[in-house]
């Protein structure tokens, strides 16, 4: 039986699902990863939509910390740069790092806000560096429409939310593979890849060396949904620490989920992004959580910003019954 129902049905099914947890918000409003603005106000909408106020509905116990200073850079990067924003990126992953690993020490829960998806790079740094002060690994679920395991020889635009996979599993840039002091960060066994349906060349090159398990929107389409998390789970659980869950809203089908930057047909649907959470919810095995890439320039009635705060719900423990 899996962890939380497990819990659930020893101690009542009136106990909320986070009865005696703690959670903590840290908003990493960094847009320098993408190409268009709007995805830095990510954070700010998913508060909107009252994410603070119903995660202590499930009964959690939740400290926002607010948002990371991001200091704007002063001139853009000159044309062909392989690595847009570096520095502020590292920067700004860096400070997400140690926030990230700081309330894992106060025994919180990190809901990470993007931002686009290069404060990965920060988030799970932070985490692995916190459980390898244990010596136990850390494991992911990626949710995403893309690969995101460019590198700056395979990059066809340069911007580095395209790369933060890569550079978990030790690929790319010092700058950024270094982050917390070691690299890698991730070992490939431990981790899982769902929803791509957008792969570029040199990924593909990266994902095969590596043996990196990706389940497409194709084996999604034959296979269903639930044999898929379920599979995914069973991976990264197979880290002794637990592992870290990160979506990019493009992962969903641009109907469900319109503020996107980076948007491609043929996404998951509403009712499978939840099911994929309830499931990791129950699995217990989520050490953080992290939803990014929502752009609030092209949202429609902040309906992507909500669907956000819906999915980390679900991967906190609400449930229909």
């Amino acid at each position: 039986m899996s962890g939380l129902l497990e819990e659930q049905r020893t101690l009542g099914t009136n106990r909320l699902p986070g009865e005696g947890r703690r959670a903590c918000i840290i908003g990493a409003p960094c847009g320098f990863g993408a190409s268009i603005a709007g995805v830095d106000l990510g954070p700010r909408a998913m508060r909107v939509a009252g994410l603070r106020q119903r995660v202590a509905g499930l009964g959690y116990e939740v400290r926002d910390k607010g948002d990371l200073r991001m200091d704007c850079p002063t001139e853009p990067p000159p044309a062909g740069e392989k690595l847009r924003y570096l520095n502020e990126i590292k920067d700004a992953c860096v400070q997400l790092a140690s926030e990230v690993r700081q309330a894992l020490e106060a025994g919180e829960l990190p809901i990470v806000l993007g931002g686009d998806h290069s404060i990965a790079i920060g988030s799970v740094a932070g985490v692995a560096s916190f459980y390898r002060g244990r010596q136990e690994p850390v494991g992911l679920i990626w949710f995403d429409a893309h690969a995101d395991m460019n590198t700056p020889e395979t990059t066809p635009s340069g911007n580095i939310h395209g790369m933060p996979l890569a550079v978990l599993l030790g690929y790319g840039t010092p700058e950024l593979t270094g982050i917390e002091g070691f690299s890698p960060k991730l070992d490939p066994r431990f981790c899982a890849h769902i929803g791509a349906r957008d792969v570029d060349p040199g990924e593909r090159e990266l994902i095969r060396k590596l043996g990196l398990r990706f389940f497409t929107m194709r084996e999604i389409d034959e296979r269903g949904m639930s044999a898929c998390v379920d599979e995914a789970i069973h991976i990264a659980s197979q880290a002794p620490a637990g592992y870290h869950v990160t979506l990019d809203v493009d992962a969903l089908d641009p109907g469900d989920a319109p503020g996107s930057g980076t948007v491609v047909r043929g996404g998951l649907t509403y009712r499978e992004a939840h099911l994929a959470m309830e499931k990791i919810a129950e699995a217990g095995g989520a050490l953080s959580l992290e939803v990014v890439e929502i752009n609030t320039a092209l949202d429609i009635n902040n309906r992507t910003a909500e669907l956000g705060v819906e999915l980390i719900l679900s991967a906190l423990g609400k449930s229909i019954l």
